[in-house]
């Protein structure tokens, strides 16, 4: 079955955000770092996606201009085979520097299970997940190479970050994608 990663928002913008913490930031980093090099020794391509905000929010950390629109400091990203850039949730959104889409790159390079990590957890992770799934591709959550950061409900409890993974893990299983550790997401 031919793969591919997708690298999901791994980017300097959000250690600009007033809730970034560098509390998970070591275990992912290395979850991530093994997963990217291990599909880059294996010859598997890896998608690398930012989130961008456009000319309407020129001051934004997540404008192309800003600086902050490039991998984290601490991620040796190897080299990528292609670069997209979405302003929504959904990476499938995304398009390369020519205007092809994730989606459209996917189908005619014959990948048939994608591997998704990244930053963040229930947000852009999960949904490009779910439309992965959606799409008919076999997904693959590498739950430990997603980060994501504490929230807060309106009702004001404060939800950590294991525990928005758990309730990550507990709607997408079985249903959109198959959980596991990095591990073992480039695994038969």
């Amino acid at each position: 079955m031919k793969q591919a990663v997708i690298a999901i928002d791994i980017q300097e913008s959000f250690r600009q955000l007033p809730f970034w913490s560098d509390a998970d930031l070591p275990a992912f980093i290395q979850a991530t770092q093994d997963l990217l090099d291990t599909a880059a020794a294996r010859g598997v391509p890896i998608l690398q996606v930012f989130h961008i905000h456009g000319p309407e929010k020129p001051a934004s950390v997540f404008s192309r201009d800003s600086g902050y629109v490039k991998t984290l400091a601490e991620l040796k990203m190897p080299r990528t085979t292609d670069v997209f850039y979405k302003k929504v949730h959904s990476s499938f959104y995304g398009l390369d520097d020519e205007g092809t889409s994730l989606q459209t790159w996917l189908r005619e390079h014959g990948i048939e299970e994608v591997i998704v990590c990244g930053i963040r957890t229930e947000q852009c992770c999960e949904t490009t997940a779910r439309h992965a799934s959606d799409d008919g591709f076999k997904v693959k959550y590498a739950m430990d190479a997603t980060l994501t950061f504490a929230m807060t409900s309106p009702s004001g409890r404060v939800y950590t970050p294991q525990e928005i993974k758990d309730h990550t893990e507990l709607v997408l299983v079985n249903r959109f994608a198959k959980i596991l550790p990095a591990a073992q997401a480039l695994a038969d």
